[in-house]
Order: structure tokens, then sequence, then C-alpha cells
């Protein structure tokens, strides 16, 4: 009925007086401090036997001093077998009586009965425990014709040895709790934080590959279209599909340095930002798409606004190229006000799915909003095609 969990002692576990193990601060092993006990209890019980009627040391028989030897040795066992060394010491106890032996060997009973307190799990066996030991330290001082006081006095020692044993068990069970409560919110946050760059990482492979690809596609339909017909158009489409490929291997290569820990930040090339929409719509002006871009914010904003600001701008553009065809007049708006940066995109789009997607794009740009604790909006016009907006809170970042 003794906890394994708890194999220390208020000499040798971490619950110790102080919070430092006495064991621990003498550099003694747990066997060497079973022994310690034992000695101490022994001697211990000796002198105390010795000195409640003034008989002396020389006055105690050889088999009581066999009996405090038992009771002694019995408390290697008090963490594993505390109700059994108890017993013992109650045994004792009451031979001892019996024998009409001198004074009354309680030291042993306090200590097997503090080990009882601290590792025998069921409250309702160890308090049954503690009122045998209080009956049998009772019974033997009214037998011995101590005066009442004294009685009380050693009652109250004894319940007092199990009451300690009891706090030290729940401090050590709260002191566990807290541990693993700890460590679960450790846990938990690790795996935030590692859903959290993984879904990062899944926004950013998203922006790079579905843009680049989607411009690659386009290109690369056109100039099989024109091949026949107008070569050098051929030509200027397949140069605009290795420049939308370079541009792809460009940014995958960033990303995949950033996630190396030995690379270094000088080795990695800048990230996209707004000062580059501009070669953005140039690309996708290529396409055949016709875009109208209006540009009114500050040339310095912080990282992750820059950053997210170009994303948003760069998905919306590939979702009017997937699904509103080159055909679609479209219109970018960017421009800071109140502490925020506005981007509106709006077209004039069908709304005709030319080209797959994924159906993660107004998600991711969705999420980049909220990141920053900026709003978002996307969905089509009454007078037809599509619209995304999202307002971005500069603050400081």
């Amino acid at each position: 009925m003794t906890d394994p969990r708890f194999s220390g002692d208020i000499e040798t576990g971490p619950a110790g007086v102080g919070g430092w193990a006495i064991g621990d601060r003498l550099h003694l092993s747990p066997v060497g401090v079973d022994v310690a006990v034992a000695v101490v209890a022994f001697g211990a019980s000796v002198v105390n036997v010795a000195a409640q009627d003034g008989v002396g040391i020389s006055a105690i028989p050889v088999a009581g001093l066999l009996m405090l030897a038992i009771g002694s040795v019995a408390l290697f066992w008090r963490r594993s077998r505390s109700l059994a060394v108890l017993g013992v010491a109650l045994a004792m106890s009451v031979a001892w009586t019996a024998l009409d032996y001198p004074g009354n060997p309680v030291f042993v009973i306090l200590a097997s009965l503090y080990a009882v307190g601290r590792y025998v799990v069921d409250w309702r066996i160890s308090l049954p425990a503690l009122a045998a030991a209080l009956a049998v330290v009772g019974s033997g001082q009214v037998v011995d014709g101590d005066p009442i006081s004294e009685v009380v006095t050693g009652l109250i020692l004894t319940a007092l040895s199990w009451y300690v044993g009891r706090r030290v068990r729940i401090r050590g069970d709260y002191a566990r709790e807290r541990a693993e409560h700890l460590e679960w919110k450790r846990a938990t946050e690790a795996e935030r934080v590692i859903a959290d760059a993984r879904a990062g990482i899944a926004r950013e492979l998203h922006d790079v590959v579905a843009h680049n690809v989607s411009v690659m596609t386009v290109q690369a339909g056109v100039a099989r279209l024109v091949v026949a017909d107008d070569p050098e158009r051929a030509q200027e489409a397949i140069g605009a599909v290795e420049a939308a490929g370079r541009r792809a291997l460009d940014e995958l290569r960033h990303l995949l340095g950033v996630l190396r820990p030995e690379t270094a930040s000088g080795e990695l090339g800048p990230q996209p930002a707004l000062n580059q929409v501009h070669e953005l719509v140039e690309q996708l002006r290529k396409t055949g798409m016709s875009i109208s871009l209006a540009v009114d914010v500050p040339s310095e904003l912080p990282v992750r606004v820059d950053l997210f600001a170009y994303r948003i701008v760069q998905e919306a553009l590939t979702n009017v190229l997937k699904h509103g065809g080159v055909d679609a007049a479209v219109q970018v708006h960017l421009e800071e006000a109140d502490g925020h940066v506005d981007i509106e995109v709006t077209d004039t789009g069908t709304a005709t799915s030319t080209l797959p997607g994924s159906g993660q794009g107004i998600v991711g740009m969705r999420e980049r909003a909220m990141l920053l604790g900026g709003t978002f909006e996307a969905g089509p016009r009454p007078e037809g095609g599509f619209r995304v907006l999202a307002r971005l809170p500069i603050g400081d970042q």
C-alpha cells in the first residue's frame, strides 16, 4: 500500500526540509542513508529509554537492546513496507510493556509512523494505522503509570509524526503535479510553435509555387497557341516562363535557406516586399492581363507587414489569373491611412476557372491578415468580378 512513485525520504528525496535532501548534502548513497537512519534510531531509542526513568543504559536488558535493534533495522524498509515496519515497532512496544522493561521505546514508533504518513497512499489505511499507534503508545504510558499530562504529550507527538509525514507527501504530490503540468505546458507550447511554423511554411510555399507556376502555365499555353503563326511572340512567352521559373527557384532557395539552421542570414537574399510589387505587376502584364496599379505607402514598413502585404497582392493577382482569365481588367490599390496599410484588388473577370486551384489562396490571405491583427474580406462584386480587401495595422512589429 505504499506509493512506488516516491522512493525518496525526507532525508533523501527532493521534498526534504527546506527543499534540500540531507542525504544529498552529505553525499550519501540510499543504502548509506538507510544505515544512518537505523543507527540514529537505535542510539536515540536507547538514550530515550534510559532517560525516561533515569535508570541508565546499563539497566536495559540485553533482550530489550535486541528488540530496539530489530525495530531500528526494520526502518530499512520504511519506504516500501511502511505498514509492516510500523507493525514491528508496535509489537516491540507491546512486548516491552508486557515484559515490564524500563521506559517506553516510542522513538522507533515515531519514525515508522512518519513513514506511514509519507508513503502509504490510501488515507483510509493510513489513518487506522495512526489510531493503532496512538492506542499502543497511550496504553503503554497508562500501564507505566505516567501522569495524564505526559500521556497527552506522548499522544500529540505520536500524531504529529504521522502528520509531518503526510504533509511532506502532500507537498511532494503538489510538486510532482506542478512539474507534470509545466511539462504539459511546454509540450503544448512546442506543438503550437511547430504548428505555426508549418502553417507559415505552407503559406510561403503556396504563394511562391501557385503564383509562379500559374504564370508559367499561362505563358506556356500562349506559346503553344502562337508558335506557328507568331514565333516572336512565342519566344517572348517562353522567356517569360523561364523568368517565372528562375523567380520561383530564387524564392524557394530563400525559404529553404531560412529553414536550414547552418545558413547565415547574410547568405540569404531579401524577402519580397511592397517595393517589388511593380515587378510583380509587370510580370503578369506579360501574360496579357490589364492591370492598373496605384501605390501610396511608406517606403519603410515593418518586415512582416511588408512581406504579408506583398503576399496578399501576389495571391490576389494569382487568383485573378487562375479564375478570371487574362482578359480580366484588374485594379490594385495600396494606401497607408490611420496607421494601416489598405490593400484592394478588384477585377472584372467572369469567375470561370481556367486553371486548377488548391482552394487555399483566400485562406492564406486571411491568415496573414489575422496574424497581424488586421481584417480581410473577399467575395464577388455585384457588378461582376471579384474583390479582395485587406487592412493591415502597421503598429510596432
